[in-house]
């Protein structure tokens, strides 16, 4: 299958049409496309060792790593593609490389802690919390566990990630219950120090506490929140827990 290229054409068109024309239609529409002789994950490796021998860890060289990536090249393996092409190409240029391959492969680190997080428990992450968002700081996830007498959601917490604070009004009854399942995380009322959380807590909200909840900032964090029925009640989101406050309620003795 050919490769298709528009790079040369929508950088450089009528400027060097030409070389766009070379670059678009013949490097990556003929050479690149030649899969009988070598694969495109084979191409890309040989492109980014060529690429880094010669020093170039600009905007298209982290093209090519990325292509490579696409191309099926694992972070195990560019890591030792570069590592192997340092004896040759040098070892300043070996830095300068893995600090871009780094970024490229940064996904697969969060993908892969998030896929060993979701196997210490038995509730499903879920999808991203969109329709909450903008009351967390981070990227956290949602997913309903039960929807019926009492709501029940498992709340999933990314590294650093913590809701805002927020107060549980009701007329009479309402709150939140808390249940630890997975990861290490923190919950503070407002004026009180920060309390640690852990699988098997049990964290018991009244209504009207001002309080936020979220992970640790080195380890992901899953909690039940359990939904306590009571009479007119609402969530009053309130501002972010910034920084400085987080840096200090998760640091400080608890």
């Amino acid at each position: 299958m050919a490769v298709k290229q528009t790079a040369g054409r929508d950088a450089l068109g009528e400027f060097a049409s030409k070389f766009a024309e070379l670059n678009d239609d013949v490097l990556f529409g003929q050479v690149w496309s030649r899969e009988d002789k070598l694969s495109l994950r084979d191409r890309s490796i040989v492109t980014v060792v060529a690429l880094m021998a010669q020093g170039l860890t600009d905007s298209s060289f982290q093209y090519h790593l990325q292509s490579a990536k696409n191309n099926g090249v694992t972070k195990a393996e560019i890591a030792e593609i570069l590592t192997h092409a340092a004896f040759y190409a040098g070892w300043p240029k070996a830095w300068a490389a893995f600090r871009m391959a780094k970024e490229v492969w940064a996904e697969d680190d969060v993908a892969d802690a998030k896929a060993k997080h979701a196997n210490k428990i038995i509730f499903p992450i879920g999808a991203p919390n969109d329709t909450f968002a903008k009351y967390f700081i981070e990227q956290s996830y949602l997913a309903p566990v039960s929807t019926a007498q009492v709501g029940i959601y498992n709340v999933t917490f990314e590294p650093g990630c913590r809701n805002n604070w927020h107060i549980h009004h009701a007329q009479s009854g309402g709150g939140q219950i808390l249940i630890c399942v997975a990861g290490r995380g923190f919950y503070q009322e407002y004026g009180k120090p920060a309390q640690e959380l852990h699988p098997g807590d049990v964290v018991n909200i009244p209504a009207g506490v001002k309080h936020w909840h979220g992970a640790a900032p080195d380890s992901w964090f899953s909690h039940l929140a359990v939904e306590v029925p009571g009479t007119e009640t609402a969530n009053e989101w309130l501002e972010a827990v910034n920084d400085a406050e987080y840096a200090k309620a998760t640091t400080e003795e608890v």
